[in-house]
């Protein structure tokens, strides 16, 4: 499930002066489109010794997803090799790529987590 696309600030257009045949000056505003942000989908890896029971728990802990839903994935990273968890912003996807580094490490697990971009 991705998330939103955060809002994007508004920003004061710009005005580019316009001369007329009286010799005022008119200003026309011009509106700035501003991209969104790249996203990056961040994905677990499959590994023969990180349990499955581990692998959920994360899933939902890390990502927000119910238990069927964190099933749903832990079987598709076990079938597939990978599965991908969320789509977020660089920031948010390398924090929770820390995150569950973090917590397979102190759990004396070797399970790996990737973030990627998407497209």
């Amino acid at each position: 499930m991705a998330t939103n696309n955060p809002p994007t600030p508004s920003e004061p257009p710009v005005k580019q002066p316009i001369r007329e045949e009286g010799g005022s000056v008119v200003l026309e505003r011009r509106t700035q489109r501003v991209k969104p942000p790249q996203m990056y989908q961040v994905a677990l890896l499959n590994d023969d010794y990180t349990p499955m029971e581990f692998v959920v728990v994360v899933i939902q802990e890390f990502f927000g997803k119910d238990l069927e839903s964190a099933t749903r994935i832990m079987l598709k990273i076990h079938l597939d090799g990978k599965g991908v968890c969320g789509v977020y912003t660089k920031d948010v996807a390398v924090t929770k790529v820390d995150q569950v580094l973090e917590a397979a490490h102190k759990s004396g697990h070797p399970l790996k987590c990737i973030c990627e971009p998407v497209g």
